[in-house]
């Protein structure tokens, strides 16, 4: 498997196999965020989630070549980067509405990414790309901006949120280049893979209940494991999927592409957790897609 999906580097084949990897990774990304923060204290959630992670993953990374020397720097580089973004999306995600906050998060993202991978790939966007990933920010920003000037919810506490989801864009951009150079960085994609679930998912799964035990009063935790188990899975595809998609073509096309997650999280917000959707904020969800297609078409 990893030596057919390495002989995809570079060639159409593997530039098509990275933008279905990456739209995959954009409705698995959104749902979840959705996990994290329907049901129960995100916080909460996102340590179901990396239990799950941590016991799943720990059988695979037995099951994949050991990693090279000089991998276990970047794995520790990887842990810290994950930690800190995992421990700003809850705190945003405890603040405001899930249709508020997930634009502002994604919108950032592929913005410090392309200026990233340009610094550190050597990528470049053709204009009409440009020109694609401002329309898609455009319906992004547009998005939040609309959230926050209309939605009643959470008004309180709507500034920090945002403040919150706005820092956790920048992380999202760091991780996602730094893991395209982490999962370049080792002969077989798959050892990389298989111990940056386990690594990175032991933080919550052991910080969460030595420092937040009070948020487990009440909480039943059969549903909570339930859910975190699904989550995991969900993690599988989404993390996965844009970590190969990274490897096989352009980091910037991958991390941009993937943020038509938006659209799918504001379906999501509105179909599950029953927040508002009107035909302003349908247009400016076109706006993301018609902006994800001008930088494909373009590239």
């Amino acid at each position: 498997m990893s030596e057919w999906l390495i002989s995809l580097e570079g060639t159409e084949a593997g530039h098509q196999a990275a933008l279905g990897l990456a739209l995959l990774a954009a409705l698995l990304h959104a749902i979840f965020g959705a996990l994290q923060k329907g049901r129960f204290d995100p916080w909460l959630s996102r340590w179901s989630i990396d239990c799950w992670l941590a016991c799943l993953s720990l059988p695979m990374v037995f099951l994949v070549p050991w990693p090279e020397p000089h991998m276990w720097p970047i794995f520790a580089g990887m842990v810290v980067i994950h930690f800190v973004y995992k421990v700003l999306m809850a705190m945003a995600f405890s603040r405001g509405a899930f249709t508020v906050v997930y634009p502002v998060v994604r919108g950032s993202g592929p913005l410090f990414t392309v200026v990233g991978a340009w610094l550190i790939f050597g990528e470049t966007f053709a204009p009409l790309q440009w020109l694609g990933l401002f329309v898609l920010l455009a319906g992004i920003f547009g998005l939040a901006v609309y959230n926050f000037l209309f939605l009643e919810a959470e008004r309180d506490t709507l500034g920090p949120a945002l403040i919150f989801a706005l820092l956790t864009g920048f992380m999202v951009a760091l991780y996602t280049t730094y893991d395209a150079y982490g999962i370049r960085a080792t002969a077989n994609p798959f050892t990389f893979l298989a111990w940056f679930f386990f690594l990175s998912a032991l933080d919550f799964s052991l910080l969460v209940p030595m420092v937040m035990r009070h948020r487990f009063r009440g909480v039943t935790l059969r549903p909570l494991l339930q859910r975190g188990l699904i989550g995991a899975l969900v993690a599988y595809g989404s993390f996965g999927s844009v970590m190969l998609a990274t490897r096989l073509d352009k980091v910037g096309e991958a991390a941009v592409l993937r943020e038509t997650s938006t659209v799918f999280a504001a379906i999501i917000g509105w179909l599950v957790l029953k927040e508002t959707v009107g035909p302003r904020r349908i247009a400016l969800m076109a706006l993301i897609a018609a902006g994800a297609v001008i930088v494909e078409l373009a590239g």
